[in-house]
């Protein structure tokens, strides 16, 4: 199959509802069917376990991963049956993943090698947490507390892949204009161009900048991600406005490498784009 919609993140930019995961509905169910049969209203249980009656709604709801101290809680207002206790380790954080990058985001974390093309906000994988918090924020429609921190969070633990082993082999290309936009303002700017300067140092970690002025462009037909699998198999993502398709066909992929290798002949050296990245921190 050459595209599958994955409807079921924006784990790269910005764009897309946060979705939930089987095991976050299914837990969030158990801890529902519990306290009901304890004959606790949910205002009694958030009592109990000390949490807000909002946060024991997003957790029964599949929405939420509960933290430690809500499961030891709810086991206890629940008759200590040592259901939730089992049950948490086994808990997928999904939340706060658009629900068409969740297949993709699965992918990434067997991958052995991992490239990403961005044009419309610094990727997920690069991005700080008031920066994230600033893209989330900026998006419509608009989100509570509750579900910002949700999606910062989900993209903010996809960056362990960064410390994995064996390493991943990461290349990011990312335009000009990306950091130089000010998203979230001069402090917001500064701390993204340090975290930028610092990834980009790391053995496993190739970043480059795409200038502004740069009239051959392999780019123009938007984002784009690939990843190579275990089995030295490539896969392409390539995201839209509500919506991402993953790409398996040999011959779909074989063209997103093809300009994906351009990109990389257009864009500065690595070494050259650490200078510039330089040369912007210090003008902020």
């Amino acid at each position: 199959m050459a595209y599958e919609n994955t409807d079921g993140g924006a784990g790269a930019g910005s764009c897309g509802e946060p979705g939930t995961s089987d095991s976050l509905r299914t837990f969030g169910a158990v801890v529902q069917a519990l306290r009901e049969h304890a004959g606790l209203s949910r205002e009694e249980f958030a009592g109990l376990v000390r949490f807000s009656k909002h946060t024991v709604a997003s957790v029964e709801q599949g929405r939420r991963m509960p933290d430690r101290d809500f499961v030891e809680r709810a086991e206890a207002a629940t008759g200590s049956t040592g259901a939730l206790r089992r049950a948490a380790p086994h808990l997928s954080r999904q939340a706060g993943l658009a629900s068409w990058f969740r297949q993709w985001a699965r992918l990434e974390t067997r991958a052995v090698t991992l490239w990403t093309y961005e044009c419309r906000v610094v990727p997920g994988l690069l991005q700080t947490e008031r920066y994230a918090r600033a893209v989330t924020e900026s998006v419509p429609p608009v989100k509570d507390e509750e579900q910002v921190a949700e999606q910062v969070a989900a993209r903010l633990e996809r960056q362990q892949l960064f410390e994995r082993r064996p390493a991943i082999a990461f290349s990011f290309i990312i335009e000009q204009a990306l950091v130089e936009r000010g998203t979230g303002g001069p402090d917001v700017t500064r701390e993204l161009l340090d975290s930028l300067l610092a990834r980009s140092l790391r053995f496993n970690v190739e970043l480059q900048i795409m200038p502004r002025h740069q009239p051959d462009h392999a780019g123009f037909d938007g984002t784009l991600m690939l990843l190579e699998a275990p089995d030295n198999k490539w896969f392409g993502y390539a995201e839209g406005q509500r919506g991402g398709m993953l790409i398996s066909d040999p011959k779909e992929v074989s063209i997103m490498l093809q300009r994906y290798a351009r990109l990389r002949s257009q864009a500065l050296t690595s070494e050259d784009s650490r200078g510039l990245l330089k040369q912007l921190r210090g003008a902020l």
